[in-house]
């Protein structure tokens, strides 16, 4: 079976080497995002499944925008029977997803109609769920709207990052989809139109979702911290003399006591911070424009923050 497969970060490669190596499978090409500006002198980089890709001689498609008519025809010219797409990073146009006999399948790292959009893994741990799981899915217009081929669920343990949840897509998740087109290009894995009910959608993270709500559970926010590592990270505001300085949390607990929410008080080697219910404890920080510290070194040079309100 001819595949065309689509991905762009860093997440897709193990998915994409799965395919390559599954037998009855034949990648005729990639399509990705163009090449974008990366680091000191924003040279142009490959991301990393179109460096996959050239490395096993497969050719790469990188349109800046999929509806144009010479991306259409190229795509039509390749007579693949099915398109694959793993975090693509791009609305699929109806034109595209008319392309391929057995249309376009979406691995998505939830248990749709939970978590649809583009951010279901920190959602997850930011939510409290006890499980998730990976999705494979028939694409239609919609935002992760279409008929379920198959689900696979999985536990969240009480300490899950985003790192640990990610490690799990990518043990579980490359054999599933694979196992998956190939029982749907069978006819085995009917498609099946998602649950009506338990419906949520995520949003693409920006900086200000890391910012704490200080009259948040101290659970709630312990659970951002690992939910929002490394984008956007967990943080805060001190008004040092009327001057808003960012804090940048980057090891934190819970720790019984009450404070008021925000309100700060400093022991020898940590800050604690008053949330809703219990304490924050914050061993490690970094303020804005500054390398990262632990809470005691930054504690010495700011003797002015005891007693003072995080908002």
């Amino acid at each position: 079976m001819k595949i065309v497969f689509f991905g762009t970060p860093k997440f897709s490669v193990p998915f994409f080497s799965e395919l390559l190596r599954t037998p009855g499978i034949e990648i005729a090409a990639v399509v990705t995002q163009p090449d974008k500006p990366a680091g000191r002198h924003h040279d142009l980089t490959a991301c990393p499944i179109k460096e996959q890709a050239v490395e096993q001689n497969i050719p790469v498609l990188q349109p800046a925008k999929l509806k144009e008519e010479s991306t259409i025809a190229a795509l039509r010219d390749l007579q693949a029977e099915l398109f694959v797409i793993v975090a693509y990073g791009k609305i699929i146009p109806p034109a595209v997803l008319a392309l391929p006999r057995l249309g376009c399948v979406n691995l998505h790292p939830s248990l749709l109609p939970k978590y649809r959009g583009p951010s279901p893994i920190p959602w997850a741990i930011a939510e409290g769920d006890k499980e998730t799981g990976v999705s494979v899915m028939l694409i239609d217009s919609g935002m992760d709207t279409g008929p379920l081929l198959a689900q696979k669920i999985f536990q969240i343990e009480k300490m899950e990052t985003v790192e640990s949840l990610v490690r799990k897509i990518h043990d579980i998740g490359p054999s599933f989809l694979a196992e998956t087109i190939l029982s749907y290009a069978a006819g085995t894995a009917k498609p099946v139109p998602q649950p009506t009910e338990g419906t949520s959608v995520t949003h693409l993270l920006e900086r200000e979702d890391g910012r704490v709500k200080w009259n948040l559970s101290a659970e709630t926010i312990e659970r951002q911290f690992r939910a929002y590592h490394p984008w956007p990270g967990l943080w805060t505001v001190w008004l040092r003399n009327g001057k808003p300085i960012r804090l940048k949390l980057l090891k934190i607990s819970v720790e019984n006591g009450s404070l008021p929410p925000g309100k700060v008080e400093a022991k020898a080697d940590h800050l604690l911070v008053g949330a809703k219910d219990k304490l924050i404890r914050v061993v490690e920080l970094q303020a804005e424009g500054s390398l990262p510290t632990d809470a005691a070194r930054f504690i010495r040079g700011h003797a002015d923050m005891a007693g003072t309100t995080f908002v």
